[in-house]
């Protein structure tokens, strides 16, 4: 994950593992049984986690063996190694395969490897509403899945949800933080100020913990004293109370799913243009979420988002009035800002498809139709277009082979659609029935074709089309001819 200012922050799968580490508890760390809200889900195999998703094979278009002939363990290793900055075709894909119900893969153990992964990778995308569907699908009755549901209560504000669990379960609380957070979210501040003293004493807590905590707990006693330093490692716990003691943290540098918290009414507006900005950028809210917040208010200064939020309410009044002089003006400067933002595609869910009905003049005609290619609808789109750029037409359609070109990039594109075949390593993979294996590493080729190899996004591209992944090659190909990104 990038975050704006070019600086790398945290990954989701560090900061799930690492920041907030189980500890041993007094009590057995299992719990035998918590309620969470009922949440319908096929019954599959109760010997691993694994087989679980949200999305059954008629949905995604998978069969259900996508992991049964490779090995658990590789295929772990090839979802935490998935990155997260690519197109948005593919990152819509790559969450398309870890909400999938699937066979569990050989060798699964109980513990669910693979399943824990999937969730892990979602997190990393933002994905937080279907990461919590996912583990309560699951039910958080362990310790590394109810540490993974507590942190996303954290950040989605339902975390009185979660410590009601915990208050009929203590055990499964992941840290003794965790334990006196939630004694006090369920209204014991008196237990929660002793437990705190008893484990301060014992060691377990450290003193950066303890500072915290203290505050939290009782803040009229550090009226006037200096705020408290940055902490080194921010898990959501942390996030959490220090915006409860009024020193809340900066969500740009944290992972991705951190930005779900400034998404809420009570932050400031233009956090939450920031925060919908971001998560749109990695298809981790609806284009909805992000017309939302854009039209909210009216900008109250100049420059950066608030120029953005500008431009696209400008846009979308037009297009509310179907002015095609007004769409005309507004439609230029509103795709300068979704390009800033990196929010072309959800620009183009909300609009491309009305676009193509109003006669526009020649540059937003033109931009229109590349709109209208981000689109869910580019095939009808091409299918109608006159007088432009023949390639594209010929893409969406799934016919570039048709147009003469002598650029690489679109002569590899040109290829994959023409008949090459996929890398032999791929299609072995596939023929023993290892196609979740072959994807995943397709994603990691397409991403070398991403950044120049194009014999990588040959590759790629021709493995999608051959096992029936036509649409995903076509948008890849189409977001990599229009979008402007580097690597």
């Amino acid at each position: 994950m990038i975050a704006q200012d070019g600086a790398t922050p945290l990954s989701a799968i560090d900061w799930l593992s690492q920041s907030i580490e189980p500890v041993k508890l007094a009590e057995p760390p299992v719990a035998g049984g918590i309620s969470i809200p009922h949440v319908t889900v096929t019954p599959l195999d109760g010997q691993s986690n694994d087989p679980i998703g949200l999305l059954p094979a008629n949905v995604t278009g998978l069969p259900p063996t996508i992991w049964s002939g490779s090995s658990e363990e590789t295929l772990v290793s090839l979802v935490q190694a998935e990155r997260v900055e690519t197109l948005p075709a593919v990152q819509e894909f790559l969450r398309v395969l870890m909400l999938a119900e699937a066979d569990a893969p050989l060798g699964a153990g109980p513990d669910g490897a693979l399943f824990v992964a999937r969730v892990d990778k979602l997190l990393d995308l933002g994905a937080l509403e279907q990461a919590k569907s996912l583990i309560e699908a699951a039910e958080p009755d362990t310790a590394p899945l109810f540490r993974r549901w507590f942190d996303v209560a954290l950040l989605t504000g339902t975390e009185d949800e979660a410590c009601t669990v915990v208050k009929s379960t203590p055990s499964i609380a992941p840290t003794y933080s965790a334990r006196i957070f939630c004694l006090a979210r369920n209204g014991d501040w008196n237990t929660a100020a002793l437990t705190l003293n008893t484990h301060r004493v014992l060691g377990d807590i450290n003193e950066a913990e303890e500072a915290l905590i203290a505050r939290f707990l009782d803040p009229e006693l550090f009226e006037g004293e200096p705020a408290l330093d940055q902490p080194d490692r921010i898990s959501p716990l942390i996030f959490r109370m220090h915006e409860a003691i009024g020193e809340p943290l900066i969500t740009a540098k944290l992972p991705l799913a951190f930005a779900h918290a400034d998404l809420r009414s009570t932050t400031a507006w233009k956090s939450q243009l920031e925060a919908a900005e971001r998560l749109a950028r990695h298809g981790a809210v609806s284009e909805n979420v992000l017309q939302q917040v854009y039209t909210a208010r009216t900008p109250a200064a100049s420059g950066g988002v608030w120029d953005r939020a500008d431009a696209f309410q400008r846009f979308d009044v037009a297009m509310h009035a179907r002015d095609p002089r007004a769409v005309s003006r507004a439609l230029p400067e509103a795709w300068d800002a979704m390009k800033q933002a990196r929010a072309e595609v959800a620009f183009a869910k909300l609009y491309g498809g009305a676009l193509q009905d109003i006669p526009l003049g020649d540059e937003a005609a033109d931009l229109a139709f590349q709109i209208g290619l981000l689109s869910p609808a580019y095939e009808t789109v091409a299918l109608k277009a006159k007088d432009q750029d023949p390639f594209l037409v010929a893409l969406a359609r799934g016919v570039p082979q048709e147009v003469r070109v002598t650029k690489p990039r679109e002569l590899a594109i040109q290829a994959a659609f023409n008949g090459a075949p996929p890398p032999a390593d791929l299609q072995m993979l596939v023929d023993d029935g290892k196609l979740g294996e072959a994807l995943l590493r397709t994603i990691t080729i397409f991403h070398e074709g991403y950044g120049g190899d194009t014999g990588s996004l040959t590759d790629a591209l021709a493995l999608l089309r051959a096992v029936g992944l036509e649409d995903v090659a076509r948008r890849a190909a189409l977001q990599l001819m229009i979008l402007e990104r580097a690597t």
